[in-house]
């Protein structure tokens, strides 16, 4: 099974890095020492990270597509055989109301769903046999405080993360005697591009872009499977998995 993952010296891939939370990984790994190679759809926002930081690299990649996938896989591992980690963290969020007539968009349901739960599952699928290969590996994904406690005005993104984080329980177990360690990392509301144009006056404040960074590079250093930081704590804490949990999952899955 994988152990703790060093803080350097590693290969890391990393979906939806050209901005917000995946480019403040990005950045805070290849300040450490760390060989880094982002991927998103946004070639300019790509290169302009990477421009950034000399030495990142770079791969256009559409998570909703599977042969988008397929490819980039192969030829990141081809090119970076060294590589340990994968951090799944391309998402995107839309605002949804059931509530309206006409309230379904069928577009941004579908990128929501293909982009945050069948692109993760399609990563970790193209990703692994690499990734098993090594003799320690990192599988990080990124959930959401909201898969927890989800907020109404924002539906199926709350669903999507839910499944992220049932998906990386089940897969930390199947993957428990190999090398690879599964990793969740739960943000909070951060201060990113994801809900550009739908802030509300008076409501939460988000935590700062650099602020979480910090505590996510520092709870990824330790030894938990499972990462809340900041307010995401108490959301995780209030609905996270207990000892009634761990009981009933064991008696499920011997």
């Amino acid at each position: 099974m994988g152990g703790i993952m060093r803080n350097h010296s590693n290969t890391i891939f990393i979906t939806g890095g050209g901005s917000g939370i995946g480019r403040g990984l990005a950045e805070a790994f290849h300040k450490l020492g760390n060989r880094v190679v982002i991927g998103g759809r946004r070639e300019a926002v790509l290169r302009d990270t990477c421009t950034a930081n000399p030495g990142m690299s770079y791969v256009v990649l559409d998570v909703a597509s599977p042969d988008s996938v397929r490819t980039t896989a192969q030829t990141v591992a081809a090119k970076f055989p060294e590589l340990n980690c994968v951090v799944n963290n391309a998402g995107v969020q839309r605002a949804h109301n059931f509530s309206a007539a006409g309230g379904l968009d069928e577009a941004a349901l579908r990128e929501e769903v293909e982009t945050n739960l069948l692109g993760l599952a399609r990563v970790c699928a193209a990703f692994l046999p690499h990734l098993r290969s090594q003799p320690e590996a990192t599988l990080i994904n990124i959930s959401s405080g909201l898969a927890f406690v989800p907020l109404a005005r924002v539906p199926v993104y709350c669903a999507t993360k839910a499944a992220v984080h049932s998906f990386s329980v089940s897969l930390r177990h199947q993957l428990k005697r190999t090398s690879v360690r599964v990793v969740e990392l739960i943000p909070p509301y951060v201060d990113t591009d994801l809900d550009k144009g739908r802030r509300r006056p008076g409501g939460p404040t988000p935590m700062p872009l650099p602020q979480f960074i910090s505590a996510a590079m520092e709870g990824l250093s330790g030894d938990a499977d499972e990462i809340p930081v900041g307010d995401a704590k108490f959301l995780y804490a209030s609905a996270g998995p207990g000892e009634a949990f761990t009981k009933s999952f064991s008696r499920m899955n011997p």
